[in-house]
C-alpha cells in the first residue's frame, strides 16, 4: 500500500512508538488520526487528535468517524496503546490483586481487539486497490510475549494474546483484502523507560546483543512503513529486538 493520500488511525499515537508512527505517516504523504488520552506534538493539517480510550467502543467509533469526516476514509490502523504493571503472582502481601491483571488485559489485549474489529469493519467497505487491498492493520506486542520476566504475568499474557490472534484475524480478513501484522519490540526508548535513572537505561541498552542500545521509536516506525508498503507481509509477528532474549528477572 502506498502511504501517500492514505489515512491511518494510531492508538497511543501521542507518544513513543505511536508518535513516531504518526510522524512517519505524515512524512510519507499520508494523514493520521491520533487516538490517545492526551494530545502530543502538532503535526499540521495532516493530523487530527481524537481523545479516546481503546477499551471504549464509542470513543474508538468516534475516532474512526473523525477520520472519515476529515480525511475521507480509513486505510491503516496501527495499535500502539498499552500499559504495564509489574507484580508477582504471589507477593509479600499475598496474591496479586485480580483487578491489576484484568486491567492490563483489558487495555492491551481487549483494547487492541476493539480497535481492530471497528477499523476492519470500516476498511472492508473501501474500494480495493489493483491487487485487491483495502487496508492494513499493525499491532504492537512485545518480546515479553515469548520470554516474559518474573512480575510480567499480566503484561506477557496480554501481549501473548495479541500474538495469538494475529494469524486467525489475518486469515479471516483476507477475503476483505485487509492485511494484519504484529510487531514485537524489545527494549525501546519510550516514556515507560524514560522514568528510569539514566544509568539503569544505559545498562538495559547494553544488555542487547547488537546494537547495544535501546531501540529508537523511529526504528519501529520504519518497520511499520515497510509492512504497509510490502503486500506479502501478512499474518506474522516480527521481533524487533536486536537479538535480545530476556533473562528470568
Amino acid at each position: 500500500m502506498d502511504i501517500r493520500g492514505k489515512t491511518a488511525l494510531i492508538t497511543g499515537g501521542a507518544s513513543g512508538l505511536g508518535a513516531a508512527s504518526a510522524q512517519m505517516i505524515v512524512a510519507g504523504g499520508g494523514r493520521v488520526v491520533i487516538a490517545d488520552l492526551k494530545p502530543g506534538a502538532e503535526l499540521g493539517d495532516s493530523a487530527l487528535f481524537a481523545c479516546a480510550d481503546v477499551t471504549d467502543t464509542g470513543q474508538i467509533r468516534a475516532a474512526i468517524s473523525s477520520a472519515i469526516e476529515r480525511f475521507g476514509g480509513l486505510d491503516i490502523l496501527i495499535n500502539c496503546a498499552g500499559i504495564g504493571d509489574a507484580a508477582r503472582v504471589v507477593g509479600k502481601n499475598g496474591p496479586m490483586a485480580l483487578d491489576r491483571f484484568t486491567r492490563v488485559i483489558g487495555v492491551n489485549l481487549v483494547g487492541t481487539f476493539n480497535a481492530i474489529r471497528l477499523a476492519a469493519t470500516t476498511m472492508s467497505g473501501n474500494s480495493p486497490s489493483g491487487d485487491g487491498e483495502r487496508g492494513v492493520i499493525i499491532n504492537t506486542a512485545s518480546i515479553a510475549a515469548f520470554d516474559g520476566q518474573i512480575g510480567q504475568a499480566a503484561y506477557s499474557a496480554s501481549k501473548g494474546g495479541i500474538v495469538g490472534m494475529t494469524l486467525p484475524i489475518a486469515r479471516e480478513l483476507a477475503r476483505h483484502g485487509i492485511r494484519v501484522m504484529t510487531i514485537a519490540p524489545g527494549l525501546f526508548d519510550t516514556p515507560l523507560l524514560a522514568k528510569l535513572p539514566e544509568l539503569a537505561r544505559l545498562s538495559l541498552g547494553q544488555s542487547i546483543p547488537f546494537p547495544p542500545r535501546l531501540g529508537r521509536p523511529e526504528e519501529y516506525a520504519q518497520l511499520a512503513r515497510h509492512i504497509i508498503e510490502n503486500p506479502m507481509l501478512n499474518g506474522s509477528v516480527i521481533r524487533l529486538d536486536g537479538a535480545l532474549r530476556m533473562a528470568p528477572k
